[in-house]
Parts: structure tokens; sequence; C-alpha cells
């Protein structure tokens, strides 16, 4: 029979060993044991570095969201006419439109010191993008005579869609 005093000085024992308590000889994360620290990267490989992972560029999107509008309407108005064409390219146009305002603005906060500044440089960028897209959907009334809204809107929701796309590959 053990004294209740030397159970706990053994499993302090087994703690301090690095072994997990109740199943030995299987060893417990140390942080003392991780990887070494990353050394520091000389100027040439720091920029082969960035090279590697730099972000596409905001008018790259845009222009792959061009691409795609005049396919989509292309295909539209060979399908359903001359009025479902001009729907479709209209429909291009409230992404493109915006986006191309949104990339302008996004270029011309890259250089900012701020980050505060930055972020709601963007965030004043996106609102205006929104607000110009949903001016220009409720100005196709008046500008398109017949709206074809199902023409209009699959251009729409195919630069959108693009708009994922493009942002997925890097920049060669």
């Amino acid at each position: 029979m053990s004294s209740p005093s030397s159970a706990p000085q053994q499993e302090k024992t087994v703690e301090q060993s690095g072994d997990v308590v109740g199943r030995p000889g299987l060893k417990a994360a140390n942080w003392d044991d991780e990887d070494p620290l990353p050394r520091r990267l000389s100027a040439t490989e720091a920029q082969a570095f960035r090279d590697q992972r730099n972000a596409p560029s905001p008018w790259r999107v845009v222009l792959v969201q061009a691409e795609a509008g005049a396919v989509v309407s292309l295909l539209v108005g060979l399908m359903f006419g001359l009025p479902a064409l001009w729907s479709a390219l209209y429909g291009a146009a409230t992404a493109i439109g915006p986006g191309a305002l949104m990339a302008r603005g996004a270029t011309r906060m890259a250089d900012s010191r701020s980050p505060m500044a930055t972020a709601l440089g963007l965030l004043g960028w996106e609102s205006a993008k929104i607000v110009c897209s949903v001016a220009m959907l409720v100005g196709a009334i008046r500008v398109l005579h017949p709206v074809v809204w199902p023409a209009l809107l699959v251009a729409l929701a195919g630069c959108l869609t693009v708009y994922w796309v493009a942002l997925a590959w890097r920049s060669r």
C-alpha cells in the first residue's frame, strides 16, 4: 500500500518526463522543441518570394470580366436576338463599369501609409461601386427599350462570377 504523499510525486515525475499522463511512452508536445526561427532573407530572395506570391492586378480582373461579358452577350444575342444582345451588354457593363471604378480606387489607395486610411478608402470605393451598380440597374428601364431582364441578369451574374475566378488566378 502506498502512502497518499507518494502518488502526487509519481504523477509529477511522469509529467516532467514529457510522457502523456496515463500513457507512458507517448510524448507530449514540447513547445521548446519547435522548429528553429526562420532566417532573414536577402534582398534578392525577398524579391523572388514577392514575385512568386503577388496578387492579380485589379485591372486584370476587370479585363477578364469584360471578356466574359462579351462572350455571354454574344451567345445571348445569337440565341435570342438584338434586344437581348443590348440587354446583355448593358448587364455586363453594370458589372464592368463599377468594377473599373473600384480598380481605380484600389490602385490609388495602394500607396497609403496608414492601414486605417487604406481600409476606409477601400470601403468608400466599394460603396461607390455598389451605388453605381444599383443606379445602372435602375436606369436600365430608361436606357434600353425593351429591357430583356433575363439576358441582362445572366450577363451580370456571369461577370460577377468571373470576378472570383479572376481573383483566384495568380498574375503571371
